[in-house]
């Protein structure tokens, strides 16, 4: 049985969401209507004066990608997710970054949850060598067109049910295993491994992780605090 090491993406390894910029491109390559960036203009504004929350804001991105992901085709979709990764690839922090190599080096089995689609964390994780991604898995229909229905949701967004299922297909152990996260989403297989790390965690995270005595690292500029 192979020790697994777990990583969230956004936020986590990539200085952004895979997400956002993905919808980004697709609205710049007129995939998406220009008026998709409607749906979020006002949450990015707010977010970005500091009137309201990060999680408004990636919400409002969630919503209008949901929206107008229906009947794409998935071609088109792929060719927009490899443009954004090309695009995007180097925009990692230096902690995570550094510490998946070196995880690599150990023989740790790299496992990558996201909540973001699956087929934009397997193109950004593909360059850092994880072993195994998961994500959220859109339909596509015999028309080769993303229906926008969401498969197996019931497990993706349980991460914790992700990493349970995870240890049975592949042969994995959780003795000396590491987690990293920086959300509240993180916290069901942070609780399952044996150093969870919090990676510059929101406020809910951070509570739990200093009821827990977990480990708190930041990263701001060129400083890696350890809390």
């Amino acid at each position: 049985m192979k020790k697994v090491a777990i990583f969230d993406i956004d936020g986590t390894i990539f200085r952004s969401s895979l997400l956002i910029e993905t919808t980004n491109m697709l609205i710049a390559e007129k995939v998406f209507p220009a008026k998709t960036r409607n749906f979020y203009k006002q949450a990015y504004e707010n977010w970005a004066n500091r009137l309201d929350s990060y999680d408004k804001y990636i919400n409002a991105v969630v919503q209008a990608f949901e929206k107008h992901i229906k009947d794409v085709k998935h071609q088109d979709f792929e060719r927009i997710v490899k443009k954004t990764i090309a695009l995007h690839k180097h925009r990692v922090y230096r902690y995570t970054r550094d510490l998946v190599k070196k995880l690599k080096k150990q023989n740790y089995y790299l496992l990558a949850i996201s909540h973001s689609p699956r087929e934009i964390v397997a193109e950004f994780a593909k360059q850092l060598g994880f072993d195994k991604v998961y994500g959220r898995i859109f339909e596509v229909g015999k028309n080769k067109k993303i229906t926008g229905k969401v498969l197996f949701s019931e497990i993706i967004n349980n991460k914790a049910k992700t990493l349970r299922l995870a240890m049975k297909k592949h042969n994995l152990t959780l003795k000396g295993s590491i987690g990293l996260g920086d959300s509240e989403s993180d916290i069901g297989f942070l609780k399952m491994v044996e150093r969870p790390i919090c990676f510059n965690p929101n406020s809910i995270l951070y509570r739990q992780a200093k009821r827990a005595k977990w480990e708190i690292v930041v990263e701001r500029k060129d400083v890696i605090y350890k809390i």
